[in-house]
């Protein structure tokens, strides 16, 4: 696998201090302003450049003659924009504050989406990339099990101070282990017009591969769900009696999510397609169960169950972009996916925030019943195959057909 080890350990550390960030800075506004309202903010001024930076970061990610430059300067910016904030926060103008936020935040779509589009120069296609396709998910579930304990840890034994310089020592790891790594030389069919033209193609890309559109449509609307999910399992688990078991509830589901993702999310006979609406449907029908349950020990075991059943959506998300992105695209379309998830559940989080104060198990059955509904979509976006040789003409062609040498899922 060459290098593969080494882009493992790199993307577990900057998954690690993505996943950290948003404890932390509460945390550590909390500590020197005694607000965690502005913490809320300033992490609102880190989450909303990654989403819009997304497309762009993928685009140009593509067309860069020097990739190990671009990733390394990606990772080096985070490290900065963490460290800065570790000493601004709460001392400095919050303009300056925001502004540091702001600029980490463009980096962050390298972090998640970015990253993973490396896997396909890594590892050659077949069983073994589905494989490495399910390690990498794995680092995702396991930052987010291991971030926010190490965070809350370090604060509290601490300040919350170093607990964000831990974040960016991590990312500066990356960073370091990043400049190691292999790098494909650019596509001759990458976008050659620009970050916003490349943009524009990652754009096509998703909307005229058919596997594209339906995995992207299914993901995105399930996020609204799961973007909801934490403040609502802090409302189920103050229904049940016990306010501050809602980070219980959500360490149970982050933790099953990991244990799919190693378990599950490595059934390499599965046609991934399939794996994603047993995902959704799996989610949901634990959810739906745990909106009923009588006590918080209950419904912790059926949130690890959703967990399990959600943990392998991400691994087969991944082989879907990776088999049908074109390859001058391929990066664009692993950023803009991850950036519409995010902005998904940025919107699941503000509507919950909205409906509060509606029963907890209607919250939790409207989330299952995201899920519920990304599994429908996913039937209906990939919908009758063609038939077999049938030739794709007109302005989609390039785009609407399988990766040579892989046949269609489903397909005979």
């Amino acid at each position: 696998m060459g290098g593969f080890g080494r882009y493992l350990a790199a993307a577990l550390a900057a998954r690690f201090a993505n996943e950290g960030m948003g404890m932390a800075v509460v945390l550590l506004a909390l500590e020197r302003t005694g607000s965690a309202a502005h913490g809320a903010f300033v992490l609102t001024a880190w989450l909303v450049p990654n989403i819009l930076a997304a497309p762009l970061a993928g685009a140009a990610a593509a067309r860069t003659r020097r990739p190990r430059l671009f990733y390394v300067g990606a990772l080096a910016g985070f490290t900065a924009a963490a460290a800065t904030l570790s000493l601004l926060l709460g001392r400095a103008p919050v303009a300056l504050v925001f502004a540091v936020a702001a600029l980490g935040g463009t980096c962050g779509p390298m972090v998640t989406g970015g990253l993973s589009s490396l896997v396909t120069g890594l590892v050659p296609a077949g069983p073994g990339r589905d494989r490495a396709y399910g390690w990498d998910a794995s680092t995702y579930n396991a930052s987010a099990v291991a971030a926010p304990a190490v965070v809350s840890l370090v604060a509290a034994m601490v300040s919350a101070g170093p607990a964000m310089g831990v974040l960016a020592a991590s990312t500066a790891l990356a960073a370091t282990l990043a400049a190691t790594l292999p790098y494909e030389a650019p596509s001759a069919g990458g976008p050659r017009h620009g970050a916003l033209a490349g943009a524009g193609a990652g754009l096509t890309a998703l909307w005229r591969v058919r596997e594209l559109r339906a995995i992207t449509s299914a993901t995105t609307l399930a996020f609204v769900g799961i973007g909801a999910l934490t403040t609502t399992a802090v409302l189920l688990a103050t229904g049940l009696g016990s306010p501050g078991a809602g980070g219980v509830l959500m360490t149970a589901f982050a933790v099953g999510a990991l244990a799919g993702s190693l378990t599950l999310g490595r059934m390499t006979s599965v046609e991934p397609g399939r794996l994603v609406r047993w995902a959704l449907a799996g989610t949901g029908v634990a959810l739906t169960a745990a909106a009923f349950t009588p006590s918080v020990a209950v419904t912790a075991v059926l949130f690890a169950v959703a967990g399990v059943c959600d943990g392998p959506l991400l691994t087969a998300t991944l082989r879907i972009r990776a088999d049908y992105a074109p390859d001058g695209v391929r990066t664009q379309v692993f950023t803009l996916g991850a950036g519409l998830k995010m902005t998904a559940a940025s919107v699941g989080a503000a509507l919950v925030g909205l409906a509060a104060e509606a029963p907890a198990w209607m919250l939790v059955t409207g989330i299952a019943g995201l899920q519920f509904a990304g599994a429908l979509v996913h039937v209906l976006t990939i919908g009758r195959r063609p038939a077999p040789g049938m030739a794709v003409t007109g302005p989609s062609a390039g785009f609407a057909t399988a990766p040579a040498g892989r046949r269609s899922p489903g397909a005979p």
